[in-house]
């Protein structure tokens, strides 16, 4: 199988699944290889950015990080959709609630993804684009979150630029107001380029701390404990192959 060399990917081209899996943190992707997927092979590594291919359940399924921002995700997420044929990618990350009924360690999916990214000017519109999840990957992913008796959230979330900002609580207010549930940093720029490419997207999102009452979870927590997301997200996959 030929090799496809892109600026951020090396790798065979038939080296992904149909379905990819990712979180930011190039360790959790090591985590969901090591712990969920069978015979799992390290498919990429160009900056370290870790993206395997292995089997969960006998369908083929792949993890590679993001990175964090929208740029790193626009990267990743555009080669992955463009030059080696995958339809399907679910972030999994974490993210900061902003409603008091969104609890740390709730889950939310993210059904659209506001923005204080300009990153939507590339692709000169006459007006505000609205990035949204495909709603079958959402309507799945939600079926396996039952199943799981999984506690979570649907609806808009915030993708930001920003992770420290000087008018930090002025701003979140605002989001908060309008029913805005979480704060994270990628959605938005994924959904734009499933919408672009023709492909399908959707955040599921663990909550690792709290914008308003504080509380929040460790480093090494974020890293392997999130596991119900994780589950969630495999299942998906599985179900999309039948």
């Amino acid at each position: 199988m030929a090799m496809i060399t892109t600026p951020h990917i090396n790798a065979e081209a038939d080296a992904f699944g149909k379905t990819v899996l990712m979180p930011g943190d190039p360790l959790r992707s090591k985590f969901i290889a090591e712990n969920y997927l069978e015979n799992a092979q390290l498919v990429n590594n160009v900056r370290g950015i870790q993206g395997y291919t292995g089997i969960y359940k006998g369908v083929k399924v792949s993890v590679m990080a993001s990175g964090m921002g929208m740029p790193t995700i626009g990267i990743y997420s555009h080669e992955l959709y463009n030059f080696f044929g995958v339809e399907n990618i679910m972030r999994v990350g974490s993210t900061g609630a902003l409603q008091e009924q969104v609890k740390v360690r709730d889950i939310v999916f993210g059904m659209g993804a506001c923005t204080n990214s300009n990153y939507a000017s590339q692709y000169d519109l006459a007006g505000t684009f609205a990035p949204i999840a495909s709603y079958p990957l959402m309507k799945e992913a939600i079926a396996q979150a039952d199943k799981l008796n999984a506690t979570y959230h649907v609806g808009n979330v915030l993708s930001s630029d920003s992770f420290y900002t000087d008018n930090g609580k002025i701003a979140n207010e605002g989001w908060k107001k309008m029913g805005v549930l979480c704060i994270e940093m990628e959605a938005a720029a994924l959904y734009m380029n499933a919408a672009r490419a023709g492909k399908n997207a959707l955040a599921i999102l663990t909550v690792s701390d709290h914008m308003i009452t504080g509380e929040e979870t460790t480093a090494e927590e974020r890293q392997t404990s999130f596991t119900q997301m994780m589950e969630i997200a495999l299942n998906t996959a599985v179900s999309l192959e039948k």
